[in-house]
């Protein structure tokens, strides 16, 4: 009986968590296929040599890996970057900016 009764109140105090705890939207920035007419953050940038153009989509945080930033546009997505300096700069969605003389060495992105 004292089994029972304990099987019951720990399936109560589960079900009372699932409940009551709210089970918020599951987020995870996506490295994706750069496609012309899609509106994916564009990030072109450059380090040792190397050259890259990347795409992003959905929202959340990312390392960058402390590439040198070129060019972003944001399409439509809200931005910000984590520069290796510890700031970090927001960019509003559809926005293009270039950086040709001073490039920001990023550490990190998240899509708002």
């Amino acid at each position: 009986m004292r089994r029972t009764l304990t099987t019951l109140a720990t399936f109560a105090a589960a079900a009372a968590l699932t409940i009551t705890v709210p089970g918020g939207p599951a987020f995870a920035i996506d490295h994706v296929e750069c496609r012309g007419g899609e509106n994916f953050l564009k990030i072109w940038s450059h380090s040792g040599g190397r050259q890259s153009v990347d795409c992003y989509a959905n929202r959340g945080r990312t390392d960058f890996g402390g590439w040198w930033v070129d060019r972003i546009s944001t399409g439509n997505n809200d931005l910000i970057y984590y520069d290796a300096n510890g700031d970090s700069v927001r960019i509003n969605r559809w926005t293009e900016i270039s950086f040709p003389n001073r490039p920001p060495k990023v550490a990190s992105i998240e899509i708002l």
